[in-house]
């Protein structure tokens, strides 16, 4: 997501920021290796990715992870959701090997986050009529990234949009930087947890 956006919010009280599906089917019902879970004190930008038995430092919006998370908020919405597909630069990187969708991001992609625009959270092609983010970005960022499926099935006006795993800005220690809503990792262990990614695959976010 982009530190600059239109912030219009859902008309209706009460909405939650997405379903939070492990609830409903328990962790029983996951087959091994299928849930990733992001975990981070209250109010943290800092927390842990942890899949297949590793553990790895990822950062989250600057807002933290907030229980329901509305479009400009610099949150990062807790719940439980599927992660959708893999887009990478093909300019840039080698692509990434995953059981995930694979697609090569074009210079011409956007991601709307006009809430009152019909394509609201859905990749549009740039330059759009709407706000929309750009997705072949200057930064490197983008050059990896995973569509994490929030608020999209169905889509709700406000509610957040552009909600990706990605690589992570670095500060001149060498330390990662928070996001406005994503979750960001370094390349090295982003590449390395997509490997193990299949249909399927769940992300969980959650505080400690």
């Amino acid at each position: 997501m982009k530190l600059t956006r239109r912030g219009l919010f859902a008309s209706a009280a009460g909405l939650a920021a997405g379903p939070s599906i492990l609830s409903a089917l328990g962790k029983a019902g996951l087959a091994a290796g299928s849930l990733m879970e992001v975990r981070a004190a209250a109010g943290a930008v800092s927390g842990t990715l942890r899949f297949r038995h590793r553990e790895y430092a990822c950062v989250l919006g600057h807002s933290g992870i907030v229980e329901a998370k509305r479009e400009g908020d610099g949150g990062t919405p807790a719940g439980t959701f599927p992660l959708r597909e893999v887009r990478y630069r093909p300019d840039r990187v080698a692509r990434p090997q995953s059981g995930l969708a694979v697609i090569a991001t074009n210079p011409d992609d956007g991601w709307c986050d006009e809430s009152s625009d019909p394509a609201y959270n859905r990749l549009v092609r740039m330059p759009y009529k709407a706000d929309a983010e750009v997705m072949w970005r200057d930064d490197h960022v983008y050059d990896i990234l995973t569509v994490i499926g929030y608020n999209d099935a169905p889509v709700v006006p406000g509610l957040g949009s552009a909600i990706f795993l990605h690589v992570a800005r670095l500060a001149p220690d060498g330390g990662l930087l928070s996001t406005v809503g994503c979750i960001a990792m370094k390349e090295p262990d982003l590449r390395a947890v997509l490997v193990g990614c299949r249909s399927g695959i769940m992300i969980d976010i959650r505080t400690t």
